[in-house]
């Protein structure tokens, strides 16, 4: 086992539970509403993806860094504490961010699996691992949530 691929592995799972705490943060910001239904959406789909990084940083023996897992889940708590232009409610402002902020973290989880579909050579060493339908998950997440970024965008920032 590569011990860069280790460390790499364990910072992407990092991420990859920031952005599954973040989405279920904004589901619950947005329940009842279109955008809330989609985000659950999304929302699941992360959480089966990180679930599935686990299995493959498992299968390939790597042991999951819970410090920096733990570190991540109480970064996202704290970025919960940025001013959003309200003293108590959420605002405009905040659901942009939430979504702006997700949107990039499914086109770096696209990149990811792009990453250890190409560059690190698992599409071999995990055969039945469907690396070309996990970065078409991603591209879908992405198209979903792009209409209610663009409109979360215009309503926070004109």
């Amino acid at each position: 086992m590569n011990r860069f691929l280790g460390i790499y592995l364990n910072d992407q799972l990092a991420l990859g539970v920031v952005w599954r705490e973040l989405a279920r943060r904004a589901r619950q910001n947005n329940d009842g509403t279109e955008l809330g239904d989609a985000l659950s959406r999304v929302a699941t789909g992360i959480a089966e993806d990180v679930k599935t990084f686990e299995e493959i940083m498992r299968r390939l023996g790597v042991r999951t860094n819970r410090v920096k897992t733990g570190l991540a889940i109480v970064a996202e708590r704290l970025a919960r504490c940025k001013p959003n232009g309200r003293l108590r409610s959420y605002s405009p402002l905040s659901r942009f961010l939430e979504l702006e902020v997700l949107t990039m973290g499914i086109d770096r989880k696209k990149q990811l699996w792009e990453t250890l579909r190409d560059l690190a050579g698992l599409a071999e060493r995990l055969p039945d691992v469907d690396f070309d339908r996990l970065i078409d998950r991603a591209e879908r997440q992405r198209a979903e949530l792009e209409p209610f970024r663009g409109s979360a965008g215009t309503e926070a920032l004109r």
